[in-house]
């Protein structure tokens, strides 16, 4: 009675990835992450002229520029929140 059992172990192929600044610009996590909030801030900035700046003759840019960065870290949010990579 011979019970000898064949084991078929199958070659892991792991490809190598790209380390430091370039590797990490070229994922694609970096890359959704930069368009959103390039997109995100140019919607702030869209806000704030469609609403406010008309009516002023003079805009301070701090008001300009908060609603930028408002508008930014929606963007960065959408995509780095915990239900936009599946772990609601």
């Amino acid at each position: 009675m011979d019970t000898k059992q064949k084991i078929e172990v199958k070659k892991l192929e792991i490809e190598s990835e790209e380390k430091g600044f370039k590797g990490w610009i070229k994922s694609k996590q970096v890359r959704k992450t930069l368009i959103a909030t390039v997109i995100g801030a140019i919607g702030g900035f869209l806000y704030f002229y469609f609403t406010d700046g008309r009516t002023m003759d003079a805009i301070p840019p701090g008001d300009i520029f908060q609603n930028v960065i408002f508008g930014a870290f929606l963007g960065f949010f959408v995509t780095n929140s915990p239900c936009a990579r599946n772990k609601c």
